[in-house]
C-alpha cells in the first residue's frame, strides 16, 4: 500500500507503534512458535508446561498444554505461544517491552499481538474473567520485515506464497483461479471440488486480483520491478527473451546460477514444440487437447532421459504445417537421446519422417484390428493392400471438383474491426453459400474470430431476427441471409448407452414404425412406441433399454457387461418375438450399417440416411452403437449425416437452387479432421461440398491441407500466435494465398503441397 521496501524492524519501534495505535486497549502478546505445518506436537506443549505455561493458542483457540489433545495429523497448524495480556498505556510499557523482547526470541524475530482481546471492563482482572472476545484481531510484527512507512509487518516469505495452488499464496475471493466465481458461496474450503462449480463457464477477471491469482501480500514481493504475476504473463518468447538477458552478479549470481540454467532451458524446450505464443499462466481449460500433449512434450524434452519408450497419440492436433515441421524435430531429439517412440498419427509429414510404419486396417471397427502392412515408408507405398500406402503413392488431386466462383456480386458475411483476445482490428469476409476455411499459425486466433466472434453474434442475431449488441467487434453485415446457425463439433452425440447413431440421426421412428405394421404387432394392439427402448413396456425392465448393466466393484472402477435379461439387445421378450423380414428390432440394433442398406433397400426414407452414413465411411458402425464407445470424429460425422440427411437432395432442388426443406444454415466445424485418416478426410471433403451443394455457408477452422486445397475462400490469420498474431494476412481463393506466399506461412505450405502433389 505504501510501495515503500519493507525493512527490519528494531524491538523499540514495535513498542513505539504499538503504545501509539493501541493506547488503552486489552492486547495479548503471542509468539508464533508453528506457521501451516502438519503434525501432533505433544513435545511442543511438554516444552511449554515445562517453562510455565498453561496454554497455547491452536488455530485461533487456547488450547491447555495438559492434558494435550490429540490434533489431527493431516491438518495444517498454527500454534502461538502467549507471553503475556495487559492494557497498553505508560504504566505497563515496562512489561509491554519485556513481553515484546521474549515474543521475537521465542517467534525468532516475529510476534503477534491479539488486539481487543476482552471487553472493556473496570479492571484488568474483570477483563479476564470474561474470557476472548470474538471481535479479537490478530496484528503482526516481525523484527526482520517491516513497512517503514506503516509499520506493518509480513511473515517469512515461503514458496507456498507464490503458488496459488497453495491457500498461502492464492487470492481469497478466486481461490487461485483468477476468476469471479458466480454462485459461489465463498466459506467453503477452496478446494478443486467446492471451487470448480463456480468457475465452470466463466470468463470474467475476479475482482480482487484482476486475474492474477495471488494474494496482496504475494503479488507485493518483487524481483527487478515485477511481481511473480508479472513474469507469468508474460508469453514464453517474452520470457525467454527477459531470462536470456538477465546479467547477475554476486550474491544474487550465486543463488540463481542453477535456477536459471533450468528455467531457460524449459522455456527453450516450449519454444522447439511451437509454443512460443502461449502465456504462462494460460489457464489449463482453455488449452487444445494439442497444446497440452505439447506441453507435457516439452516437460520430457527438459527431462534428459535415456531409454524411455514414448507413446504419443496424435501430436500434430491443432499444428499448422510450419509448426508442425517444429515438433517433428522436437521427437527427432527426443529420440536423439536415446529414446523410442511409438507415434499414433495420421499425418503425412509425421509419416514420412518414421523410420517404421505400421498400418492398422484393412477398415476400421470390427473390420480393423489387423496389421496391413509394416516397415519403411516406401515398403508402404508398394504394400498393394494398404490404403494408407495408396495415398502416400497417389495422393489427392486438389481440387476435386471446379472451384465455386466469388464474384463481385457474391453475398457477403462481413466481420468488421474484431477485438477479442488478440485480435487486433480483425476485418473478416466469408462468401455467403461456399466452402471457407480459416487458417493460420497455432495461436494466430482462429477460433477467436471463427467461434467467439461470427459463431456467437450470428447466433444471437439469427435467432432473435436482430442485430444484436455485437461482442468483440464493431459489426457484422450480411447475415441476413442467414437463417439457422450451427456449430457441428466433436463432442458426443449423447451421454447414455440409449443413445446412439439411429436416434440421433432419426431414422429410428421409421423402423419402429415398420415393426408396429406387421402382423404380429397389430395383433396385439401395439403402436411404435412399443419398438422404443427409451421409454414404454417393450424395453428391457432391467437395464431399462440400455443393453447393459453397470457393477460397482469394490475399490475398483465401476465395469459395463451386457444384461443377463435381454442379452444385450435393450427390449423384453414380448417385443423381441415380432419380427419384421425374420429380424427382431434388437437384431436390427446389431446390425452394421452396410448390411443394413440392403435390408431396407426399398424403404428410402431409413435407406437415405444409412446411405449417407455409408458415404462419409461409417458403414461399420453399427445402428445402436451406445453413444459413449464412439469417438470423435465418429460423432461429428454422425452430426453431419444428420444434416445432410434433412437437405433430402434426392428429391429435388427448388427455390433458386435451394434444397427444398432446409433452411439457409451457417455451419461451423473446428478441426474436423483431427483422428481422420487420410481416407477419411477425402469423405469428409465430399461431405462438406454437399452440405454447400444444398445451400449452405460452411466456415472450417482448420490446418490440414488436404481441406484448405478445397477451398472455395481462405481467411489466413497471424503472421505468428499469440500477441504477434490475430491480423488479417490474407484471404481469397487458395491460389491467391499461394501467390502471396512470402508473407502467409500458410500460402507457402499450401504452394509446396500443391507442387508435391502434381508432381
Amino acid at each position: 500500500h505504501c510501495d515503500i521496501p519493507v525493512e527490519p524492524q528494531k524491538a523499540e519501534q514495535i513498542v513505539a507503534h504499538i503504545m501509539q495505535q493501541y493506547a488503552g486497549r486489552h492486547i495479548g502478546v503471542l509468539a508464533p512458535l508453528v506457521k501451516a505445518r502438519k503434525g501432533y506436537y505433544t513435545d511442543l506443549a511438554k516444552w511449554a508446561g515445562a517453562r510455565g505455561h498453561s496454554h497455547l493458542r491452536v488455530d485461533g483457540e487456547f488450547i491447555a498444554v495438559s492434558p494435550w489433545p490429540r490434533l489431527d495429523r493431516y491438518k495444517e497448524h498454527t500454534i502461538e505461544l502467549p507471553v503475556a495480556d495487559l492494557i497498553v498505556d505508560a504504566r505497563h510499557e515496562r512489561e509491554l517491552r519485556a513481553a515484546v523482547s521474549q515474543a521475537l526470541e521465542h517467534g525468532q524475530g516475529t510476534l503477534s499481538i491479539l488486539i481487543d482481546l476482552t471487553e472493556e471492563a473496570a479492571t484488568l482482572e474483570e477483563r479476564r474473567a470474561q474470557g476472548v472476545s470474538p471481535k479479537a484481531s490478530v496484528q503482526q510484527f516481525s523484527a526482520k520485515r517491516a513497512c517503514p512507512g506503516c509499520g506493518l509487518s509480513f511473515p517469512e516469505p515461503d514458496p507456498r506464497m507464490f503458488s496459488y495452488n497453495s491457500k498461502h499464496g492464492w487470492c481469497t475471493s478466486c481461490y487461485g483461479t483468477g476468476q469471479k466465481l458466480a454462485g459461489f458461496d465463498a466459506a467453503q474450503t477452496g478446494e478443486e471440488n467446492s471451487w470448480n462449480a463456480g468457475y465452470e463457464g466463466v470468463e470474467e477477471a475476479c475482482p480482487s486480483c484482476h486475474g492474477a491469482r495471488l494474494n496482496p501480500v504475494s503479488l507485493a514481493v518483487r524481483w527487478r520491478d515485477r511481481s511473480i504475476a508479472g513474469l507469468a504473463c508474460l508469453p514464453v518468447t517474452e520470457a525467454c527473451s527477459f531470462f536470456t538477458g538477465l546479467v547477475l552478479r554476486g550474491r544474487e549470481g550465486e543463488i540463481a546460477r542453477d535456477i536459471l540454467s533450468e528455467i531457460r532451458g524449459r522455456l527453450d524446450f516450449m519454444l522447439k514444440v511451437g509454443l512460443g505464443y502461449l502465456a504462462l499462466d494460460r489457464a489449463a481449460p482453455t488449452l487444445s487437447g494439442g497444446e497440452a500433449q505439447r506441453i507435457r512434450l516439452a516437460a520430457q524434452l527438459g527431462s534428459n532421459l535415456q531409454g524411455v519408450c514414448y507413446v504419443l497419440d496424435e501430436p500434430t492436433i491443432g499444428l499448422h504445417p510450419r509448426d508442425n515441421r517444429i515438433l517433428l524435430d522436437a521427437l527427432a531429439l527426443l529420440e536423439g537421446n536415446g529414446n523410442t517412440l511409438v507415434v499414433v498419427e495420421h499425418d503425412e509429414d509425421t509419416i514420412r519422417r518414421a523410420s517404421h510404419v505400421i498400418d492398422m486396417g484393412p477398415g476400421a471397427g470390427v473390420r480393423g484390428g489387423t496389421v496391413v502392412a509394416e516397415g519403411t515408408v516406401q515398403q508402404l507405398m508398394e504394400h498393394p493392400e494398404s490404403l494408407t500406402g495408396h495415398y502416400l503413392r497417389e495422393p489427392l488431386q486438389h481440387p476435386l471438383r471446379p472451384r465455386r466462383e466469388i464474384a463481385a456480386d457474391t453475398p457477403l458475411i462481413e466481420v468488421h474491426g474484431a477485438r477479442l483476445h488478440n485480435l487486433r482490428n480483425a476485418s473478416a469476409r466469408i462468401p455467403v453459400g461456399r466452402i471457407s476455411v480459416v487458417t493460420g499459425v497455432s495461436g494466430s486466433g482462429k477460433s477467436t474470430l471463427a467461434r467467439e466472434v461470427l459463431l456467437d453474434n450470428l447466433s444471437r442475431a439469427v435467432s432473435e431476427r436482430a442485430a444484436p449488441a455485437w461482442s468483440g467487434c464493431q459489426r457484422i453485415t450480411g447475415w441476413e441471409a442467414i437463417e439457422r446457425v450451427l456449430e457441428v463439433d466433436q463432442t458426443p452425440i449423447g451421454k447414455t448407452p440409449r443413445s446412439c447413431p439411429a436416434t440421433y440421426v432419426g431414422f429410428w421412428d421409421d423402423v419402429r414404425k415398420l415393426f408396429a405394421s406387421t402382423r404380429d404387432a397389430r395383433l396385439r394392439g401395439w403402436t411404435a412406441s412399443r419398438f422404443s427402448f427409451n421409454t414404454g413396456q417393450g424395453r428391457c425392465p432391467i437395464c431399462e433399454g440400455q443393453g447393459m448393466r453397470t457393477l460397482e466393484m469394490s475399490f475398483l472402477p465401476d465395469i459395463k457387461v451386457p444384461c443377463d435379461a435381454c442379452e444385450g439387445q435393450r427390449f423384453n421378450r414380448d417385443t423381441l418375438n415380432v419380427t419384421w423380414r425374420d429380424l427382431s428390432a434388437g437384431d436390427v440394433l446389431a446390425m452394421e450399417v452396410d448390411d443394413a442398406i440392403g435390408y431396407f433397400a426399398a424403404h428410402a426414407r431409413i435407406l437415405r440416411p444409412l446411405q449417407l452414413m455409408q458415404d462419409v465411411g461409417l458403414g461399420y458402425l453399427t445402428l445402436g452403437q451406445p453413444s459413449p464407445t464412439l469417438s470423435g470424429g465418429e460423432a461429428q460425422r454422425i452430426k453431419l449425416v444428420t444434416e445432410l440427411a434433412k437437405a433430402r437432395l434426392d428429391e429435388g432442388i427448388t427455390r433458386g437452387g435451394r434444397a427444398s426443406r432446409l433452411p439457409h444454415t451457417l455451419y461451423v466445424l473446428d478441426e474436423p479432421t483431427v483422428g481422420l485418416s487420410i481416407a477419411d478426410v477425402e469423405k469428409l471433403i465430399h461431405v462438406l461440398h454437399r452440405l454447400v451443394d444444398a445451400g449452405n455457408t460452411v466456415v472450417v477452422i482448420e490446418h490440414n491441407l488436404d481441406i484448405i486445397a478445397e477451398a472455395d475462400w481462405i481467411v489466413d490469420l497471424g503472421p505468428e500466435g499469440g500477441s504477434e498474431g490475430g491480423q488479417i494476412v490474407a484471404q481469397g481463393a487458395p491460389e491467391h494465398l499461394m501467390e502471396v506466399r512470402a508473407q502467409s506461412h500458410t500460402g507457402a505450405a499450401l504452394h509446396a503441397f500443391m507442387k508435391e502433389t502434381r508432381s
